[in-house]
């Protein structure tokens, strides 16, 4: 394979994908273009109080972007039926790592939650990790079901509750609530009967109640969503220079690189709050740009989950156009004050090595399931068909068979009165 290749427009053979497959990778790359130069903006001033170099994270950002373009690459080249022979060991590979975080001196605690493990300098994020094996391995499962027996149905249904329970002692509960709703959409989509994904709906929104009851943190964070203005400078304060940046925004923006909650008032501007920065210096139409496109990207995703022929391959696509749309919203929903406060960074925008990889490994599936759309696999005749078809040497038998001509010494007698 050409090295040139892996370049953003350096693939030739990029023309001769189907319609689909060539706009989702033309909308993913001006995705990542905008949000890389979002995030230089949001992180200047962040990088140059905390490092002393404005480039700090901008910088870091382009190194996994290059590991997270060279498994974009990969799995768009890497026919599904491959990708799925790598999920199961990807699987469980990161849910160890998902409960590893739990033990003493292997996770890394920061703001107040332990979902990192530190490889030297390097911090990796295996609950972000885990969301393009867990799309190929949920497409396997659910695409399978009526296949498995009921040992392997409860096999892997345990495997994906350890998976969310893992992400939600950590704590982590929007991570674990997209994965859910994720998984749950894609069982959906499979044709599962709908009284147990009901019982199963009901029995997550009641597991998010309890974390919320049990968790000190959150509970304060649903409260300061509900009246964030009573204790601004407390457990609102995020929310509330959150709506601040957004309103200053007003139609055209203050203009890049202006903004001003930014500086000083917007917390973690660079990661959760990216969003709020991009509203204010881009402001009203900046934001129906980014709708456009996330709904221009929807809208193709489902165009290809409609077109496949194959239910494993249109249940990734699925996955994939949801989990990414739906981190997507959010995120969003959170900076404008319809959603509680959580920690859900925004694909392709906000900074973190994981987060980056993850959403460029989800993409290049969607893209793979898009020119893997219009392929079936061709099923060999049953066996009876083949018992009931002559074979050619049959039929020549049969036409060589001499014709007996219809002479009046030929019939018999009694028949020769009736001529």
């Amino acid at each position: 394979m050409k090295w040139w290749r892996f370049l953003p427009l350096g693939d030739r053979a990029v023309k001769d994908w189907t319609l689909e497959a060539r706009l989702l990778h033309w909308l993913t790359l001006v995705w990542l273009g905008l949000g890389m130069v979002v995030l230089f903006s949001a992180s200047f001033p962040v990088g140059l109080a905390e490092a002393g170099d404005g480039l700090y994270f901008f910088k870091r950002q382009l190194i996994w972007l290059a590991l997270g373009w060279g498994g974009f690459q990969v799995f768009i080249r890497l026919p599904l039926r491959r990708s799925l022979q790598m999920a199961i060991p990807g699987f469980f590979l990161f849910l160890l790592l998902i409960w590893a975080t739990r033990l003493p001196g292997v996770g890394s605690t920061m703001m107040g939650a332990t979902r990192w493990i530190s490889l030297g300098p390097v911090q990796i994020q295996p609950s972000e990790m885990m969301k393009p094996f867990l799309v190929l391995q949920a497409a396997w499962v659910f695409s399978s079901w009526r296949r498995l027996h009921l040992k392997a149905r409860c096999f892997w249904l345990s495997a994906f509750a350890l998976t969310l329970l893992g992400i939600l002692i950590q704590p982590n509960l929007s991570t674990t609530a997209l994965c859910g709703m994720s998984l749950w959409l894609v069982a959906l989509g499979a044709g599962l009967p709908l009284m147990p994904l009901s019982m199963t709906a009901i029995s997550g929104v009641g597991l998010a109640v309890l974390s919320i009851s049990i968790n000190d943190y959150q509970r304060r964070r649903v409260m300061s969503f509900l009246d964030p203005w009573s204790d601004a400078m407390g457990d609102g304060y995020q929310l509330v220079q959150s709506l601040l940046a957004v309103a200053s925004g007003g139609v055209f923006g203050s203009g890049y690189g202006f903004s001003q909650q930014k500086l000083a008032y917007l917390p973690i501007q660079h990661t959760d709050f990216i969003f709020s920065v991009y509203a204010e210096e881009m402001g009203l139409v900046g934001c129906l740009f980014l709708l456009a496109l996330l709904a221009a990207y929807g809208y193709l995703g489902m165009r290809v989950v409609h077109q496949c022929r194959e239910p494993v391959v249109q249940l990734i696509a699925l996955g994939a156009t949801v989990i990414t749309l739906l981190q997507a919203l959010i995120n969003m929903g959170v900076a404008i004050g319809i959603l509680p406060t959580t920690g859900l960074p925004f694909p392709l925008f906000s900074y973190g090595g994981s987060s980056i990889m993850a959403s460029l490994a989800i993409a290049g599936l969607l893209i793979r399931s898009a020119r893997e759309a219009h392929q079936a696999t061709i099923l060999p005749l049953p066996t009876s068909i083949h018992k009931q078809t002559r074979t050619p040497a049959a039929r020549t038998r049969r036409r060589a068979t001499p014709v007996t001509p219809l002479r009046p010494q030929n019939i018999p007698r009694y028949k020769q009165r009736k001529l």
